[in-house]
């Protein structure tokens, strides 16, 4: 017992090694796990003591535990056993494909990255570049959902700073979730936006094993009541109108909705609107092609944020206008459908249809839309000819109920703010107080005219595209 054994350093240091993982495994890390998770339940419930709707423990629970809950639920084996069929391969083949797709989809939330570090950078981020205004609020109507109800906000999809602006503005009262797509599983992006609660979501993907653990992912975050936010668009506008929906996430949701056993679901009609889209030229380009394809390239970006910093630096940069968000009303799941039991077409479309109608009702109206909207009318005009036909569209859509937010309430500062937003870019051209249109850059007037096209029949049908020519050098 006292002889003495000698080892090469090597195996010493090996031994070391292989007694500090074990020492840290078995006593070190589970303590320090159990004193910052303790650390980390006391700072929830304080940060759930300022918010309208609390985090619910569903998006607190271990990612893990969420991971096993999903591969193990009787819809999901389902799927795995028809899948194993369907491809001849082995159940549990089929059951490690599921485990995968489940990790890929279940996020990783911590309230830390989400209202300690995201929400003040998405702050920042929107106070930098745009005017952010609220539009119209039907705060009796939030005010009125059952707090045991799940939220789910229901937006158009204008700019990926749609995801910037409606998360801090809704900071006070929420935790939002996101279903984001392929774009934004790339490093460093992907741990960022799993520890803010997003889910990462494959929209081509026609695997019927993939589908239903989605679907199952998606119905009992919305039976957990995880305040969500959602693009029924499916990706962003091309053209700059609200388009039609998708019905993938909100299927899901109404299939697993169970008015007997499952908390109401109120979706929140949601509408943003920009007088500049930080990424126009590109969806402009991706819809003259008829290819979703973002043809950006690092050169192109490189020098734009090169002279965006240099303008900052020199004092000549203006912030690209204003940034407006309207919440419409509030809709009722279990409402719906108790008031359309016999519907002809099936209840998700016309749920769909509903919340679009209800999101197109709510879009902010800013100057450079109804200044674009004018300049589509005419090529040659003067700021007078401008002004008149500005004060009369926006009369009439204020007449029809349209949310209009001009900067001021002063209906000639927002020419002078339209007019100048669009000159000091180069779609419109500046001759000595007459204004006329770039012809290359007429696709991007049509952009913006079309997200407010159908708030008056006075603005009228706009034409197709122009393929816009490559030696326009307009930023």
């Amino acid at each position: 017992m006292t002889r003495t054994v000698e080892l090469p350093l090597w195996a010493l240091l090996l031994i070391l090694a292989f007694a500090a993982v074990t020492f840290a495994s078995h006593f070190l890390f589970p303590s320090v796990r159990w004193f910052f998770r303790k650390r980390l339940e006391r700072a929830v419930v304080r940060l759930n003591a300022r918010l309208t709707r609390p985090i619910e423990p569903f998006k607190l629970a271990r990612r893990h535990d969420m991971i096993q809950r999903l591969i193990y639920d009787p819809k999901v084996a389902e799927a795995i056993a028809e899948h194993a069929r369907d491809e001849g391969v082995p159940e549990q083949v089929a059951f490690e494909t599921a485990r995968r797709y489940a990790r890929e989809i279940v996020p990783r939330f911590s309230a830390f990255a989400y209202f300690g570090f995201a929400i003040r950078v998405a702050r920042l981020i929107s106070k930098a570049f745009y005017r952010v205004r609220l539009g119209a609020f039907d705060e009796a109507g939030l005010e009125a959902i059952d707090p045991d109800a799940t939220v789910v906000f229901v937006m158009n999809h204008r700019s990926n700073m749609d995801y910037v602006l409606v998360t801090w503005l809704a900071a006070e009262r929420s935790h939002l979730s996101y279903a984001v797509g392929e774009w934004a599983r790339r490093w460093p992006l992907r741990g960022l936006i799993r520890a803010m609660g997003a889910y990462f979501i494959r929209r081509r993907s026609r695997n019927a094993l993939y589908r239903r653990v989605l679907a199952r992912y998606v119905q009992m975050a919305t039976a957990g009541g995880v305040t969500q936010a959602m693009f029924p668009e499916g990706g962003l506008s091309l053209n700059g109108a609200v388009g039609p929906p998708r019905m993938g996430l909100l299927n899901y949701m109404v299939e697993g909705y169970d008015p007997e056993r499952t908390r109401d679901v109120v979706f929140v009609p949601v509408a943003l609107n920009y007088d500049r889209v930080i990424e126009d030229r590109v969806l402009v380009a991706a819809d003259i092609s008829g290819e979703r394809k973002f043809r950006l390239r690092a050169s192109d970006a490189a020098r734009h944020v090169g002279r965006h910093l240099w303008q900052r630096i020199t004092g000549r940069f203006y912030r690209f206008g204003y940034a407006s968000v309207s919440f419409g009303k509030p809709l009722s799941l279990a409402a719906f459908l108790a008031d359309h039991p016999d519907a002809e077409e099936t209840p998700t479309h016309q749920l769909a249809e509903t919340l679009m109608a209800r999101v197109r009702a709510v879009v902010p109206v800013l100057p450079v839309p109804v200044v674009a909207a004018i300049m589509l009318e005419g090529d040659d005009q003067s700021r007078a000819a401008v002004r008149e036909r500005f004060v009369a569209l926006v009369e009439d859509m204020t007449a029809r109920g349209a949310h209009v937010h001009m900067p001021r309430g002063d209906l000639d500062y927002a020419v002078e703010v339209g007019l100048r937003l669009l000159a000091l870019r180069g779609i419109l051209i500046d001759q000595n107080g007459r204004y006329r249109v770039n012809p290359p850059d007429r696709p991007l007037l049509t952009y913006y005219a079309n997200s407010i096209g159908h708030l008056s029949p006075a603005i009228p049908e706009l034409e197709g595209h122009i393929a816009p020519d490559a030696s326009s050098t307009a930023t």
